[in-house]
């Protein structure tokens, strides 16, 4: 096996790993962050290599990306999301000019030039809503899975839910609830409010042809659907979406 490298990215509700060989994703994993997010970069260091039949001395190095990117003691560099996530973006979607990465509790609009080098990018991490999870509190209300939020939401209009605010969104969906109001078109509501905070991040950079989409929410058909109507955009996703961040940081890892 040639030079191999591991690029960890924690996120607030997930961790994942990639490992990178050849050239190639040799594996990947995610588990659940919790909350110890040193803990989780370890597990999921620990769960890659075992899975490959690896040893530590046979990584060449680790590179930590995400939210819990300083609490991972044995990275040989901690490198931000912006670039990682841009990194692995690219790689998944040779060409893209603008990524579109909604992840647990934000969302990153990042612009890329034609080297694939980030020229300017948008965070929303000041608020869950619009994240996976804003999602995740809504199918709470629900009481509903997330894929059954997703697949219900296809087939209904959405309701009307007006609030830029977690809190205040959950009291609305209770409110329609009360009312009687279609869990389909409830569960409808929910995604495109998602999707209508988008526009504003993205009218922001410059025009492009198409968005790539990634992170945890990219594969979720309803909320996709949802985003190329409120954008008028088509997207490109990844085959696997929620690991542009670690992907990334392993390729920034075979670097150095």
């Amino acid at each position: 096996m040639g030079k191999s490298t591991i690029g960890i990215d924690i996120g607030s509700t997930a961790t994942k790993a990639v490992l990178f060989t050849e050239g190639r994703v040799a594996g990947q994993v995610v588990i659940a962050t919790g909350w110890d997010p040193r803990q989780a970069g370890r597990a999921a260091y620990d769960a890659l290599i075992e899975g490959q039949g690896l040893n530590e001395k046979e990584v060449h190095a680790v590179v930590a990306t995400g939210y819990g990117r300083i609490s991972l003691p044995f990275a040989d560099r901690r490198v931000t999301e912006v670039t990682c996530h841009a990194r692995g973006a690219g790689h998944m979607v040779p060409g893209s000019r603008l990524v579109v990465d909604i992840g647990g509790q934000d969302s990153k609009v990042i612009a890329l030039d034609e080297l694939g080098q980030v020229t300017d990018f948008l965070m929303n991490d000041k608020c869950a809503a619009g994240t996976g999870r804003f999602l995740q509190v809504m199918a709470g209300v629900l009481d509903i899975g997330l894929d059954e939020l997703g697949e219900l939401s296809l087939a209904s209009e959405p309701a009307v839910i007006s609030s830029m605010c977690t809190v205040f969104a959950e009291s609305e969906v209770v409110g329609l609830l009360a009312r009687g109001t279609d869990k389909g078109a409830i569960a409808a509501g929910v995604v495109e409010s998602i999707a209508r905070r988008l526009p504003t991040l993205v009218g922001r950079m410059p025009k492009v042809s198409e968005i790539t989409f990634t992170g945890g929410l990219a594969g979720n058909r309803a909320i996709c659907r949802s985003i190329e109507k409120n954008l008028g955009l088509p997207l490109r996703v990844p085959a696997s979406p929620q690991m542009a961040g670690a992907l990334g940081a392993a390729l920034i890892a075979n670097e150095l």
